[in-house]
This record gives C-alpha cells, sequence and structure tokens, in this order.
C-alpha cells in the first residue's frame, strides 16, 4: 500500500470479577479482531489495545464476597484472560491491566492536567451513606429502582434497562447490595467534577461531522445526551470517589479518595498505547496514533459504555490535547468510530 493508515483498535477493557463468556468475544473481541487483521491485511498501521479493569467496583464486591483483597481477585482473573484470549485467537499488540506503574502516572498526569487548565472543579456532592459499616458507599453497591423508566434493579451509577447515567441518591427505594437491611442515609463529600458543559458544543460540532459515519443509535443517543444537558445546564460528572482501592487523587489532602473508575479506566487505551511502544524501544511512536490527524480511532465496546467513549472521555480528549506533545499544535484524535 502507497499510503498506509494508522488505525487504533481500542477494545474495551472488562471487569476482572470473573472469567471472559461468549458476551465478551462475540460483542467485541471477534468484531475488533476481524477489523484489526483485515487492515493488517491491507497493508495499514495496526495498533490493538485493550486490558483488564482493575479498579471497577465489580472486583471490590467479589473480594468482599470471597474475604479477599481486590489485588487478589484482578490478578487471578487477569491471568485467566490472557489464556482464553490466546486460546480464542485475539490478536491484541497488548492486553494490560489498569494497576500498572505506567496507567497510575498516565491517568493522574491526565488529571493534573485537566484541572490546571480548569476543566474540574470541586463541589460537594449527596452521597449514600451506610450507618452500619459506616463509610460511603460505592455507587454499584447501592440498587434501587430506576428514576427515569422504572426498572427495579437499577445500579447506583446506570440503569441497565434504560441506559441512562444515575445518581445514586434519586433512586426509588434504595438498598445496600450487600446488606439490604442497612440503613442508608444521604450525606455530603467533596469531590472534584468534570465541568462537560466546556467542551459540549466543541462535541456537538465534531459530531455533525461524523453524521453518517458512526451509527445513528450511537450519533443520536449521544448527541440527545449532549443537547439535553445544554439545554438545562450540562451537569459535571464526579471525577473522584471515597474509595480505598484504585489510581490516587494527586492532590495534598485527598489521600482518603481515588480517581472515579469510569473516568480512569477509559483513560486506558491511551496509558496501553504509549505501554506498547515503551516495550517495544519507540517511546514516541504512539503518537502515530494519537496526534495524527490522518490516523484512525475506533472503539469497539458494549452499548452500556456509550456515553463514557462519545461524551465523557471524548470531553477529557479535549481537556487534555497537547498532553506529552508540547510545542506541536496538532490536537489529539477524538473517537473517529464508536461501533457500539
Amino acid at each position: 500500500m502507497d499510503n498506509p493508515k494508522y488505525i487504533c483498535v481500542s477494545v474495551g477493557w472488562p471487569y476482572s470479577n470473573g472469567d471472559l463468556h461468549l458476551g465478551h468475544l462475540a460483542g467485541a473481541y471477534l468484531p475488533a479482531d476481524i477489523f484489526a487483521r483485515y487492515h493488517r491485511m491491507k497493508g495499514n498501521h495496526v495498533l490493538m489495545v485493550s486490558g483488564s479493569d482493575t479498579h471497577g467496583t465489580p472486583i471490590s464486591l467479589e473480594a468482599d464476597a470471597r474475604g479477599i483483597s481486590p489485588e487478589a481477585v484482578f490478578l487471578h482473573y487477569h491471568r485467566r484472560f490472557l489464556l482464553s484470549l490466546k486460546a480464542a485467537g485475539i490478536s491484541f499488540d497488548l492486553f494490560t491491566h489498569t494497576d500498572t506503574e505506567n496507567h497510575h502516572k498516565i491517568a493522574q498526569d491526565i488529571f493534573t492536567t485537566l484541572r490546571e487548565r480548569g476543566y474540574l472543579y470541586i463541589e460537594k456532592q449527596d452521597l449514600m451513606y451506610s450507618e452500619k459499616e459506616k463509610r460511603f458507599l460505592p455507587d454499584r453497591y447501592v440498587e434501587g429502582k430506576c428514576y427515569i423508566c422504572g426498572f427495579e434493579k437499577a445500579r447506583g451509577d446506570q440503569c441497565d434497562n434504560c441506559g441512562n447515567l444515575l445518581d445514586a441518591t434519586k433512586l426509588i427505594s434504595p438498598r445496600n447490595r450487600n446488606n439490604p437491611d442497612d440503613e442508608l442515609v444521604v450525606r455530603q463529600s467533596e469531590h472534584f467534577f468534570l465541568d462537560l458543559s466546556q467542551t459540549a458544543q466543541e462535541l456537538l460540532n465534531y459530531l455533525d461531522k461524523r453524521q453518517g459515519a458512526w451509527r445513528p443509535n450511537v450519533v443520536n443517543f449521544t448527541r440527545n445526551l449532549i443537547k439535553q444537558g445544554v439545554e438545562g445546564g450540562l451537569r459535571g460528572r464526579a471525577y473522584t470517589r471515597d474509595l480505598d482501592w484504585g489510581v490516587r487523587v494527586p492532590v495534598e489532602g485527598w489521600e482518603d479518595k481515588r480517581i472515579y473508575v469510569w473516568f480512569e479506566a477509559v483513560n486506558g487505551y491511551l496509558t496501553g498505547s504509549i505501554e506498547w511502544a515503551k516495550n517495544n524501544g519507540t517511546p514516541d511512536i504512539w503518537k502515530k496514533w494519537w496526534y495524527n490527524p490522518d490516523a484512525e480511532v475506533y472503539y469497539f465496546i458494549g452499548k452500556d459504555n456509550v456515553p463514557f467513549h462519545t461524551v465523557i472521555w471524548p470531553a477529557m480528549l479535549i481537556g487534555i490535547s497537547g498532553l506529552y506533545n508540547e510545542g506541536d499544535p496538532t490536537p489529539i484524535n477524538l473517537p473517529y468510530d464508536v461501533p457500539a
């Protein structure tokens, strides 16, 4: 091929709290692998990355149930993921995890860059507090009736029925998944928030450019989500959580909080690309996929992850553009397509 393209195939990161199943393979890994192999056959430069999400609340839930550490849980299943993917013949260039030193550092650099550029702000947030456990509960520890569609078993972070992101404190009849008899109360805690209003118009303009290229359900869902937010005053999303497992918040006095996993995990596409480049002895080559205006970055994910890959991650990318590429005005690449 005379002018080979740079194609980044970014594949959803599974929670490392249980074995991979056919849904993972059929929904994300097999389509991504076919796509990557096709472009390799055409002579394009393909980088296919993913890894285990090690800091998601499901890992902590599994650790609590088994009486072991979250680290022990994710390491066990990460090893099994690698064996399963090898057996299935999925051709990742790198399948890593989010508890590497590389990932922690870059996730903290992203946080710091967003904060220094004014995309983060501090605000007190209402959260569900367990009177029995004497702690703020992670969103996934809370279950209740969805206040949007009425689904009876909505999670505190998202409803699996309607797909909307939720506020755990607004759930109808909320309960502690681990202890239904627990008394839950609403208390306030101070957190950093990502100001989505600053990037809303730029994201809408970008969607206009991708109209006809993205699947109609993805582009329409994303456009409606952003427009509803703009018209009603786009809410910021909490960037930190009251947790002791995950990437530390790089701010003095915030030692008891962690970066919210749904922000930190999507950093993995970038951190994984940088890790792969370092491992191959070409530490700057990742920029050919991320800062090359002719490159194309694709995200193969499940439908429930659409908001994080079409609104939140692009908003973060806009906010950190130029990171590790100072002196070059070329913007970092936003998603070329999200075939969810």
